[in-house]
């Protein structure tokens, strides 16, 4: 399978790495440092057990060039949503009539913005699951035994190219789900990064910092509810427990909490604002359903969106 990777941070290059290593031809789409590093040196990925170093060659090529590639028959999507914008149109020339993109980018509705450039019927929504960091250029390191890739039609229909998917990513050793209910999985996972990513980011500090304090506790656990009524509205069948069950596995791992949009907080950087706390506020209006605690959220966060230079 041809294999595109339009995102070569920590997620897009594990899993783009992860690939070439099964046998599939992967291109990286890269820039600057990262792709004169990964030209030169090859792919490197540090996980808990051992260095891998994926040479370009055969299996991996690096591109800054997407239109250079021709149409292939998968393309991660893997940049942050704020940077949808450019990166998006920027792979059309990689998608033909046979060509998928799984979005794996964080939100509920992330998916939409190829979908409306792409066409609906090539883009297919999913989530990863995965502690991964980039390490400098050309390096990512992997952490823990948790890496996992979920998807599905937003339909929740069965079909070919899902099963298809579904088997590259096995082979390739990725624990990977083709799901009939993706909307489950999205808003199960949503609710608990959104939370976190607007909390921490909020009071600048992290999870650890602020979870064992009762105020900060009883807001926590209130945001998540806020969401949960929201999913519901949408018909959304999270599970029963859902909050109480996100609670215990935040306190059971407080030290290894942190949200991506919280680390760019703190770095003056663009956030994931609108993927995050704006789609619970635009869910909520869409259902009719108040959202008072990430409302306040993204008004105190707005003003740092598109990052403080």
């Amino acid at each position: 399978m041809r294999v595109a990777v339009m995102g070569t941070g920590s997620i897009g290059s594990y899993f783009g790495g992860m690939l070439a290593l099964s046998g599939q031809q992967v291109a990286l789409i890269a820039r600057g440092e990262n792709l004169e590093a990964i030209r030169a040196n090859g792919l490197r990925i540090q996980t808990d057990e051992e260095l891998l170093t994926i040479p370009c060659g055969d299996r991996l090529w690096a591109t800054d060039d997407p239109a250079s590639l021709g149409t292939v028959d998968l393309t991660l999507l893997t940049v942050k949503t704020y940077q949808n914008a450019v990166a998006v149109p920027a792979i059309r020339p990689l998608v033909g009539q046979d060509s998928t993109v799984l979005c794996l980018q964080n939100g509920i509705d992330s998916y939409q913005a190829a979908a409306e450039v792409l066409g609906a019927d090539r883009v297919l929504p999913g989530a990863a699951y995965i502690e991964a960091a980039r390490m400098g250029p050309g390096m990512v390191k992997q952490s823990g035994s948790v890496v996992r890739i979920a998807f599905g039609e937003p339909d929740g229909s069965d079909s070919q190219r899902g099963s298809t998917i579904l088997q590259v990513l096995s082979d390739a050793g990725i624990n990977a789900q083709f799901s009939r209910d993706i909307r489950q999985i999205l808003w199960t996972k949503f609710l608990f990064i959104a939370t976190m990513a607007g909390v921490t980011s909020l009071s600048r500090e992290t999870m650890a910092d602020i979870m064992p304090r009762p105020e900060w506790r009883q807001v926590i656990v209130n945001c998540m509810r806020e969401i949960e009524t929201v999913a519901r509205a949408s018909q959304v069948a999270l599970a029963p427990d859902i909050v109480e069950a996100t609670v215990v596995y935040i306190e059971g791992d407080l030290d290894d909490m942190h949200a991506s949009m919280h680390a760019d907080t703190m770095a003056g950087r663009p956030l994931e604002l609108e993927a995050l706390t704006g789609a619970v506020v635009r869910a909520g209006r869409s259902a009719g359903v108040p959202t008072p605690i990430n409302d306040l959220i993204y008004a105190a966060l707005k003003p740092f969106a598109a990052g403080v230079r």
